[in-house]
């Protein structure tokens, strides 16, 4: 493999490995917040419990997501040099605002909610986890910003030195905090990492309701996430609706890739079942077709005209198969999991809901299936935006280090590797031992333990 291969696997390594942390974070901050507050609004200890069962868990994962990605940032200087040079100036911005305020407000008020029971009041408390609630989805929306700049690139023009070297300038920062693309990007990601903490609380309390453990406290959580995950998946269905719109109309490329268009088309449908062959550039099966409803999902308008793969250079189309296949098993996901967080939500409220052994089964093995969802949707954003790095501006294959050799980025890659597995086992193992200890007898919390205790 050349050094742009590798830098590329490496980047999608660390990357996706970080992103399997920061969606739980996401949702789990939020739920804890609400569980605390529902404490000191009714004094229900339960309530209490859960805040502080769920924030222990949510503690576990904050911290390992914090290690995971302090390497993104390093790779930008070091195998992605060209692109920090060319683009460094606008990128950089919501990266460092993203530093120096939300991660701020994250680390000095986590760190009031950990050390703080009983020596500040109890609204004092609940109001330090909602601060780290929004400080943590404020740092997801600067770096989705960042990431939403470099799919619909705004507000800049290029310049050139005494050199003849050329890079990109920031010249309107509104147009980036304003960008479309990256508000809808913004919106789509967190609910969906929503989703994620949904049903990370509903397969645990599935769990521990298949062995009739803390029965009323459990169900109570599943209620609570059942309700939540639901909001959240159509949440994720409408603000994905938006961005299929977005992506149509500024990035059509990678468009007709999810979509597996070949042909530009006036009203153009969509086949429920389709298998792309990207060689002969069509597509060897088209079966159950629906009606120009492509051209309705791009642009709203089941009349609209769909540019075709066709009408773009080969070198200037993004990898079709594995653009299709993540996007279409994402939706297909997501559909599903509506059907749980619905089923979750009716079920719940019925007497025998512990007794419903399969459906408790199926909530268990949920689990993963928004995390699976959650990364193709990255495939979706990142392969589907190939040959380009920031779209229409810089390419991939430009944006590489020059000064770096295959050895090198090899054997960082493989180091990466197996530190993200120590790690990933770490935290597998903390959430296991304590999501299947259960919460705590009393209603004092105990969660500094977590991060302090000898190992």
């Amino acid at each position: 493999m050349d050094v742009l291969t590798l830098s590329r696997l490496q980047f999608a390594v660390t990357s996706m490995f970080h992103f399997v942390f920061v969606p739980l974070t996401l949702g789990l901050s939020i739920l804890t917040a609400y569980f605390e507050t529902r404490y000191v609004t009714t004094g229900d200890e339960t309530w209490l419990r859960m805040a502080k069962f769920w924030g222990r868990l949510f503690l576990i994962n904050f911290a390992l997501g914090v290690v995971t990605g302090i390497t993104l940032e390093f790779q930008f200087g070091m195998n992605w040099a060209e692109y920090s040079k060319y683009v460094g100036d606008i990128f950089g911005a919501p990266l460092a605002i993203e530093a120096t305020m939300a991660f701020f407000l994250e680390s000095v008020f986590i760190g009031v909610w950990i050390f703080g029971w009983n020596r500040v009041s109890r609204k004092m408390h609940a109001a330090a986890m909602w601060i780290v609630a929004v400080a943590t989805n404020l740092s997801a929306l600067w770096i989705l910003l960042a990431n939403g700049w470099m799919q619909q690139p705004v507000g800049y023009h290029l310049v050139q030195n005494a050199a003849g070297q050329v890079r990109a300038e920031m010249i309107d920062f509104a147009a980036l905090l304003l960008n479309p693309y990256g508000l809808i990007k913004f919106a789509h990601t967190v609910t969906s990492g929503y989703v994620v903490a949904a049903f990370f609380i509903m397969g645990i309390s599935a769990w521990h309701l298949l062995r009739k453990n803390e029965t009323a406290f459990f169900r109570r959580s599943f209620r609570a996430a059942a309700v939540f995950g639901f909001v959240s998946c159509l949440l994720v269905v409408l603000t994905g609706d938006f961005h299929a719109v977005e992506i149509a109309k500024v990035q059509p490329t990678k468009f007709a890739a999810m979509e597996s268009v070949w042909e530009t088309q006036q009203g153009a449908p969509m086949h429920l079942i389709l298998v792309p062959d990207e060689g002969g550039e069509k597509n060897s099966i088209e079966l159950l077709s629906l009606p120009r409803m492509v051209s309705l999902l791009a642009y709203h308008d089941a009349d609209a005209v769909v540019r075709g793969l066709r009408d773009f250079p080969k070198e200037l189309r993004p990898p079709v198969t594995a653009t299709f296949f993540s996007f279409r098993i994402m939706v297909a996901l997501g559909f599903l999991m509506i059907l749980v967080t619905l089923a979750g939500i009716y079920l719940s409220g019925r007497r025998d809901f512990e007794d419903r052994r399969l459906f408790l089964t199926v909530a268990l093995f949920s689990i993963p299936a928004p995390y699976i969802a959650g990364q193709l949707g990255w495939v979706v954003a990142e392969l589907g935006r190939q040959p380009w790095i920031v779209y229409g501006v810089l390419k991939t294959a430009d944006a590489v280090s020059k000064s770096i050799d295959t050895i090198q980025v090899a054997g960082s890659l493989i180091g990466l590797t197996i530190l993200y597995g120590g790690l990933a086992a770490v935290d597998f193992y903390l959430l296991f031992k304590y999501g299947r200890k259960g919460p705590e007898e009393s209603g004092i919390p105990e969660v500094a333990p977590v991060l302090t205790q000898r190992r």
